[in-house]
């Protein structure tokens, strides 16, 4: 890391009758006594202020704030011995990334576990292929450490519809990598999983008669015992299981491995979005040793018990200050299931309906009205900020309806409710958000990670080609922001920019061309609107005088390569108030 140079100036009343450039010196001189400096130029600054682009030459951060955006002329006249000069030799240098939505502390966790997903990503291409990874990962020290530490053997991220069976594995076929061992295996929705026998055994879902949970559902063989594959809360409950045993050692690593994967993305403000109340106990933990060295926003789930009185704990303000880098948002609540994995809750019939189901199968509710309700009243009425996972257009509509009853009651009106993921919403239903004062922070990775899907098997056209549908959200005026949801996918900010400007399909489609946005919107739904979403817009998203010095760094300009090399684009460094958390080599 560059060094800083510290120094001191004395200034004297004598100098009145200086210039008007030693007057403009004078100024400077007074604002950054006593401050580290560096001065960043010699590539593309992008301020992000403005609906057009606008560069700055030079820009010069002193103790993690912005204090100064121009030219380089004036940049040099003012500081230059006075601060640490870096030539960006050609680079982009712009705002660091916010989170539209994501959960870094889960991140952390699934980096422990073998890695499932289908290519690029991973190795998951069959059930085999899943087979021989977990038999492969488990005599690994990796593998043994987490086997240790769980109690169980873990994967993440297999994807149906990128199996050669178009179907989920079954507790039968993880019983081939162990009997002796439970087994997990996580859906890359997070939103489904499947367990081997001895985690059914576990789970005690056994019997034909063994009912579905609460607000989930076990899927089952045709004699009607449950086949391992388990749906929203049924998976959840297998997932606190495999939680069980975890300790501190697993949850400070965690919290590590999260910031890492963030850092390296250059998302140097991260979300969980959807935190249990031992995964905020363990946070706190870290933020008291000093560990954070992000900004890390925590939206516990409103489900939960203990949910509530974290909200009236220490760590939530609103004024949206951090402790040591750490603080609570808001709340979380969930309403329906994923899409992909057609748990989604729509107001139409899927495509093509999941096994066992009827061809009018439209997916189902997480809650019904009455709770769904009380839960935007409570966060109204306490003027917490709400971001809810909605990704049917039913589940929409439910928190719209749900939104606008809280309205009637309570004076809220700076709310910034988060429509999340939103890949269903109808324009209507955009429309309608917007005049409410309803953010949205949508999904269009979907259009490549599961666009074929949504057109083969899960909406058809012309619903398929509606998925997040950024353009409309922006023409009717709604705060938008474009997110990963990691571990769904890895936070790669580039992968989500180019899906965001894109939209092309695995196979190579371009998926609702209409809804594209141009590298500069798609930038700014990962900066200055992403600020808003957070109420950090007066410090962060913008480089401006007064805001934080948080800065990526890129190898190429995202607005002068050809879009579709836009996911070929690099961090090449993360600046975090002034101090470098990553770099590459």
């Amino acid at each position: 890391m560059k060094k800083s140079i510290l120094f001191f100036v004395v200034l004297f009343s004598m100098f009145s009758a200086c210039s008007k450039s030693k007057e403009s010196n004078k100024e400077a001189d007074s604002e950054s006594s006593k401050l580290q400096q560096t001065m960043f130029y010699g590539g593309d600054i992008i301020t992000m202020e403005g609906e057009e682009p606008v560069y700055a030459e030079a820009i010069v951060q002193a103790d993690g704030k912005i204090l100064f955006v121009g030219s380089k002329a004036e940049a040099l006249e003012k500081y230059e011995g006075k601060a640490e000069e870096i030539d960006l030799k050609g680079k982009t240098l712009l705002p660091a990334f916010l989170d539209g939505h994501g959960h870094i502390y889960n991140v952390g966790l699934v980096s422990m576990f073998a890695n499932l997903l289908p290519p690029p990503d991973g190795p998951g291409t069959d059930v085999q292929a899943i087979v021989n990874t977990l038999n492969d990962f488990k005599e690994t020290e990796k593998g043994k450490w987490a086997i240790n530490k769980f109690g169980w053997i873990a994967g993440n991220g297999y994807d149906d519809s990128q199996l050669k069976e178009k179907d989920h594995p079954k507790a039968k076929d993880l019983d081939k990598v162990s009997e002796e061992y439970p087994i997990l295996i996580i859906h890359q929705s997070g939103h489904l999983g499947v367990v081997n026998t001895k985690g059914l055994e576990l789970m005690g879902w056994t019997s034909k008669d063994t009912p579905n949970p609460e607000e989930g559902k076990l899927r089952r063989n045709k004699d009607g015992t449950p086949n391992g594959v388990m749906e929203e809360n049924a998976f959840f409950m297998a997932l606190a299981k495999l939680f069980e045993k975890a300790d501190e050692e697993v949850h400070a690593k965690a919290i590590a491995l999260g910031q890492e994967q963030y850092a390296q993305n250059g998302y140097l403000t991260a979300q969980e979005g959807r935190t249990t109340p031992d995964q905020v106990r363990s946070i706190i933990k870290e933020v008291n040793a000093d560990k954070l060295y992000i900004d890390v926003v925590s939206y516990p789930d409103m489900r939960m018990k203990g949910a509530y009185d974290i909200m009236n704990g220490d760590y939530y303000s609103h004024k949206h200050l951090y402790t040591k880098k750490f603080r609570i948002g808001g709340v979380k609540l969930t309403l329906d299931g994923s899409p992909q994995g057609k748990t989604a809750w729509l107001t139409q019939h899927y495509h093509k309906p999941p096994q066992g189901e009827g061809e009018n199968y439209k997916g189902y509710p997480i809650m019904d009205d009455a709770k769904a309700n009380q839960y935007l009243e409570d966060a109204f009425k306490n003027k917490w900020q709400i971001i809810c996972h909605t990704n049917g257009d039913a589940a929409i509509d439910q928190y719209l309806n749900a939104i606008a009853l809280a309205q009637e009651k309570y004076d809220y009106e700076n709310h910034r409710s988060v429509i999340i993921h939103g890949q269903t919403i109808r324009k209507d239903q955009i429309e309608r958000a917007a005049k409410m004062n309803v953010d949205a922070s949508l999904f269009p990775m979907h259009t490549f990670y599961w666009g074929d899907w949504h057109v083969e098997s899960v909406l058809g056209h012309p619903r398929a080609d509606y998925i997040s549908p950024c353009k409309d959200a922006l023409t009717a005026g709604l705060n938008l922001t474009s997110h990963h949801d990691a571990p769904v996918t890895f936070p790669n900010s580039m992968r989500v920019l180019d899906a965001t400007v894109n939209r092309v399909t695995r196979s190579g489609k371009i998926l609702g061309p209409e809804q594209r946005l141009s590298a500069y919107e798609g930038l700014k739904t990962l900066t200055s609107w992403a600020a808003y979403q957070y109420f950090e817009e007066d410090r962060k998203g913008t480089l401006a005088k007064g805001k934080l010095a948080d800065f990526v760094i890129l190898d190429k300009n995202p607005l002068k390569v050809d879009p579709l090399n836009i996911h070929d684009i690099k961090i090449e460094e993360s600046i975090k108030e002034g101090k470098t958390v990553y770099k590459s080599n």
